[in-house]
């Protein structure tokens, strides 16, 4: 089949950030078409899907799609020793992401939003003032449609097809996680994020346990050219007696995928398409974040496309520029590369060590329990809330 429809605004990637954008847009009066490979966006989750405390508080998630709080942490060096840290606040809750992607989906068709799913970005061309996007049915490479469209957006992950289609910048450091999701499994004391600090088992990242009362995930993240993620991710799980009681659990998924640690990505817009989400590179360098920052920056990327379609003035388009954001990450960044690089257990239980006197003690709270994963957009850009359609990875 080949047919041309026209739509101001094409997604490609139905995730958070993808699903945001749509119904921004579509709310504005856009027509908007959303594409995703997957048929059912409640199947193939990659994130653990933890909400942080700023999220929470600046955005309306519906609450029947998260978890308990979380407000401890337990802080494990290479030889188990732990750090406790406790917040004063509701720090954590984690989504039931398929729920959660299928409530806003929901909410995107009440605005008009059209759904592709099950549907592949092949490429696009520019014709005059509008763009023909190739699209195939499944997993297939042959041409099924084609659509117009006039402005595209990239939201379909780390290795993003859609931004070098656009000739955007792409993402070239990644940690790769993966996770065993559980049900069944007891709590011993008040919900917990367990973080587990090896550089043997999860180089350059870490390995968790983040356990809510409902659903236990047990996860490593690391470089993959430096571990193998299935084979450490059962090691892990083979060390965690007295910590997690797996016995009687149930196994309800296993998840995994690339997440960008090298810092939001400077060139993000042009004149045909801009990315937002982990195809964009919003993910904290330091602590692998995406949720918070894909929703703000996602916010702004559908009002900067809504003005740009409205005057065709590229000027519009100055503001979406990851360079203005990146200055924010100076110190992200380097911390992320002194941990790409550290391999000895030893220096990290030194590392560990130092976090426990009270100088740096504030420091670990401040990773875990600070308010700054992403920058605040331009004042003129304010964030918009989500409204809660209940009544209406780390």
């Amino acid at each position: 089949m080949n047919s041309a429809i026209d739509y101001d605004v094409t997604i490609v990637g139905a995730g958070l950030a993808g699903l945001q954008c749509a119904w921004l847009l579509g709310k504005r009066g856009l027509t908007v078409l959303l594409v995703d490979r997957k048929d059912s966006l409640a199947g193939s989750i990659h994130t653990t899907g933890i909400f942080v405390r700023r999220t929470l508080e600046d955005f309306d998630i519906p609450q029947d799609c998260l978890g308990p709080v979380v407000r401890h942490v337990t802080l494990y060096s290479p030889a188990r020793r732990r750090m406790e840290l406790v917040s004063a606040h509701d720090e954590f809750r984690i989504g039931k992401m398929g729920q959660l992607y299928e409530r806003y989906l929901d909410r995107c068709s009440r605005v008009g939003v059209k759904w592709l799913p099950a549907t592949r970005y092949l490429a696009h061309e520019r014709v005059k003032d509008k763009l023909i996007v190739g699209l195939a049915a499944g997993n297939h490479s042959q041409l099924s449609c084609s659509i117009t469209t006039r402005y595209l957006v990239g939201a379909d992950g780390a290795n993003s097809r859609v931004a070098r289609s656009l000739n955007l910048d792409t993402n070239r450091e990644w940690i790769v996680g993966v996770e065993d999701v559980f049900t069944g499994v007891p709590l011993d004391g008040p919900p917990r994020l367990h973080c587990f600090l090896d550089p043997v088992i999860a180089p350059g990242y870490l390995a968790w346990v983040a356990h809510d009362g409902e659903d236990t995930h047990i996860g490593v993240g690391g470089y993959v050219e430096k571990f193998e993620p299935v084979r450490a991710l059962e090691c892990f799980k083979s060390t965690l007696s007295g910590i997690v009681d797996l016995r009687a659990a149930a196994l309800v998924e296993r998840r995994g995928g690339r997440i960008p640690v090298g810092g939001i990505l400077g060139n993000i817009a042009n004149e045909s398409g801009l990315l937002i989400g982990d195809a964009a590179g919003a993910v904290s360098p330091l602590t692998a974040g995406g949720l918070d920052p894909c929703v703000r920056l996602s916010s702004l990327a559908a009002k900067v496309i809504e003005s740009y379609l409205a005057t065709g003035d590229l000027a519009a388009l100055k503001d979406y520029s990851g360079e203005l954001f990146r200055a924010r990450f100076i110190s992200r960044l380097w911390m992320r590369r002194v941990a790409s690089l550290v391999r000895n257990p030893a220096v990290v239980e030194l590392g560990c060590a130092a976090m426990r006197l009270p100088v740096l003690r504030g420091f670990a709270a401040h990773v875990f329990f600070g308010r700054g994963s992403f920058p605040d957009v331009n004042a003129k850009h304010s964030d918009e809330p989500v409204p809660n359609t209940t009544g209406a990875l780390l």
